[in-house]
This record gives structure tokens, sequence and C-alpha cells, in this order.
């Protein structure tokens, strides 16, 4: 067995050619979108036979889990990273969105439409909820919940179904008001987002920007 920083040729050669192949896939998925990916195309452009790729993915739904791993990995820890600074939820949405522009067809790999027949493994939503905790604590610091605008007009109905149905809050101990709020965080932000990524603002002659922060100021102040 090998460890970090001493791999033998071979595993390198391994791991070199599977970063080659994401790339490549990277840019199928920009050109045709997800459900366009094909194991085959790559191996032509790389010069491989169908068979000789195939060992290093075993299956497209293998390789989309792994770009989608990856993709979700890397906002965890972006998110992660700005929880670390005591950062409230305002600076965590910010964090999403600059997170999001970098890099598009990333984004929308994770939060756009469902690759038909895929199913990410368990391994993925776990990945997945380490954000929502992140944004959970932010809602819900040390016990005491945060106050937003909406806490004026409570959505009781909400709150009774989410007191009820928190799986996707995992273990977090957040009050039935932190879940509501997050969850409404999370869904009005994606909203925003995923209109001004696919280019549904081009031609209205407004700054897409302007209307993420005043979404931020709305769910925050």
């Amino acid at each position: 067995m090998t460890v970090a920083g001493n791999e033998t040729p071979r595993e390198r050669y391994r791991a070199q050619l599977r970063a080659e192949i994401k790339e490549r896939a990277w840019e199928q998925i920009a050109a045709a979108g997800a459900p366009g990916l094909s194991l085959n195309a790559i191996a032509k452009q790389m010069g491989m036979s169908g068979p000789a790729l195939y060992r290093y993915f075993a299956s497209r739904d293998e390789l989309i889990t792994e770009l989608i791993r990856t993709a979700y990995r890397s906002l965890a820890d972006t998110i992660r990273a700005a929880a670390a600074t005591d950062a409230d939820l305002a600076s965590l949405g910010r964090a999403l969105r600059t997170w999001a522009l970098e890099d598009p067809q990333r984004y929308f790999l994770v939060y756009g439409t469902p690759v038909p027949g895929y199913h990410a493994p368990d391994d993925v939503t776990t990945i997945a909820s380490e954000i929502m905790d992140a944004l959970l604590d932010a809602a819900h610091p040390t016990g005491t919940a945060v106050r937003s605008p909406d806490d004026d007009h409570p959505d009781a109905h909400l709150e009774a179904h989410l007191a009820g149905h928190r799986q996707w809050a995992a273990d977090h101990p957040a009050a039935p008001a932190a879940l509501r709020r997050a969850l409404l965080f999370w869904t009005r932000l994606h909203g925003v987002l995923s209109l001004e990524l696919a280019g549904h603002f081009t031609g209205m002659g407004l700054d897409p920007a302007e209307l993420y922060e005043s979404e931020l100021r709305h769910l925050t102040r």
C-alpha cells in the first residue's frame, strides 16, 4: 500500500489520466449539458479506445458521480471556510454566488435539471448536508435563532410541517423557525442564481447582483 506523496509511477499516471478525463467531461458538459456526456467521445478525443477508458471510469454514471462529488466538495469547503470566520447568513450567501459565478456549468451540474436515469450515491448527499449544516448554524447560532423580517409574519403551517419533516436537516437541533429561515434563504437565493446563470436577466436592463443583494438584505436584515 502506498501513502499520499509516495505514489508509484503507475498510480501517478492513472491519477493524471482520470484528471484529464474529468477535464474533457467538463468541456462536454459546457458544450452539450450533462445528459450529452459520452465516454466514447472522450476516449476519441484522448486518442484512446472505449474499453481502455473504461478502465479508469467503469460507466458514465461513475464519471458523473465523480464530477458531482468534486463540485459539492468544492462548495461545501467554500461555505465551511466562510462559516469559520463567524460569517453571518449574508456572507454565506455571497460566498455561494461567488462560487457559482466562477463555474456556471459546475453549478448547474448539482443544482440544475437532473440527469435522466442518474441517481447519486449516499456519500454525495452527506457532502451536500455539510452545506445545510453551516446555514442552519448561521440561522440558529448557539441555540438562539436570528430574527428576520419574515419572523413578524411567520408561516405557522410551514413551521409545523418542517417540525415533522426535518430529515433534510439531519441531526441539527435548529428550531422550526430556524429551519424555515434556512430553507427560504437557500431556495430564494438559488432562484435568483439559476435565472442569472441561465441568462434570463439578459436584456432586462438590471444588474443581477443588485437583485441578489436585495434578497440578502430582505432575508437577513
